[in-house]
Order: structure tokens, then C-alpha cells, then sequence
């Protein structure tokens, strides 16, 4: 995922709290957050999840969750010269890997 406006907004502390924010969201999906990695303008995710969550509803979830999170748990994140005041750009990335048994 990508900040909105690519701003350079993450610090190591922003980035630990996104990694628990995600877990947590990832097991309510009954899914499992196995790698996470991020920069101050973006976040990785690779999630082994069920073929029975919708990838878009994973996404959003995810993204929405983290976002209104993030803003409560650290205020700097809020920035007033956004116009619609989300932290995350709307776009995303979704590749998957496996097979059938």
C-alpha cells in the first residue's frame, strides 16, 4: 500500500504499530500476515489467506482499519492539506501464488 500523495509519513514506530494493526485484521479474516516491510512512503504485505475472502474486502479492510487507527494512535498523521484526510492511497497491488491440492 502507498500513502496518499506518496507522502514520506512512516517512522519506525509508525511502521511497528501498522504491523500489529494488520495482524489483527488479517486474523479476523482467518487469515495469517506472514511478512511485513515498509518505508516511509509505503508498506509490504504478504498474507496467506482463505480462498473464501474476497481479496478487495481483505484490501479494504485492511487499509480502512489501519488508516483510522493509525490517525488515533498517532495525531501527527492527520494531515489537514489532504482534502478527503485518508492515509492510504485508494490503489493497491495483489499478486497470489498457489495451487490446488
Amino acid at each position: 500500500f502507498v500513502t496518499r500523495y506518496r507522502g514520506k509519513v512512516f517512522t519506525g514506530a509508525h511502521l511497528n504499530s501498522l504491523e500489529l494493526l494488520f495482524d489483527r485484521v488479517c486474523r479476523d479474516f482467518e487469515a495469517e500476515l506472514q511478512e511485513f516491510n515498509g518505508e516511509t512512503d509505503h508498506v509490504h504485505l504478504l498474507v496467506n489467506f482463505p480462498p473464501k475472502v474476497a481479496v478487495s474486502r481483505l484490501v479494504n479492510s485492511l487499509k480502512g482499519v489501519s488508516s483510522r487507527r493509525m490517525k488515533l494512535l498517532h495525531p501527527e498523521l492527520v494531515q489537514p492539506a489532504y482534502r478527503k484526510n485518508s492515509l492510504w492511497s485508494p490503489s493497491y497491488f495483489a499478486g497470489s501464488v498457489g495451487g490446488a491440492p
